[in-house]
């Protein structure tokens, strides 16, 4: 897990973030263990209490389990369960504004996916 902290969100918001985007890019698989709390703590010099809540806000989120003594879990179904959440929340809050963006500059569709393409411009 390569880190970089910034000031626009509390750092446990970003390091759950980071955990569901390795959930969501395949990196971590149902069944896989999470490093340990103290583990990340130590390797990022974090307070264990913000491991701990970032942790704790997955296992609230059915995204994680805790089995006492071992670790935390990646659960059955939690890739899928983000997968449908997060593109419901892009297509709720991010592509409107896109769209409206869109609008604004005056672009249309055959211009976005040219310039999608590998090799196209604008």
């Amino acid at each position: 897990m390569n880190i970089g902290w910034n000031d626009n969100a509390p750092i446990y918001r970003q390091l759950k973030d980071r955990v569901i985007g390795m959930m969501l890019d395949g990196v971590l698989k149902a069944g896989d263990a999470l490093p340990s709390v103290r583990q990340i703590a130590a390797e990022y010099q974090l307070n264990p209490i913000t491991v701990s809540k970032a942790y704790q806000e997955l296992v609230d989120e059915n995204l994680v389990e805790k089995r006492r003594g071992i670790g935390m879990y990646v659960t059955e179904g939690a890739s899928e369960k983000l997968l449908a959440s997060e593109r419901e929340r892009f297509l709720s809050e991010e592509w409107p504004a896109m769209v409206e963006r869109i609008r604004q500059l005056g672009l249309n569709v055959e211009q976005l996916l040219h310039t999608a393409q590998p090799g196209g411009t604008a």
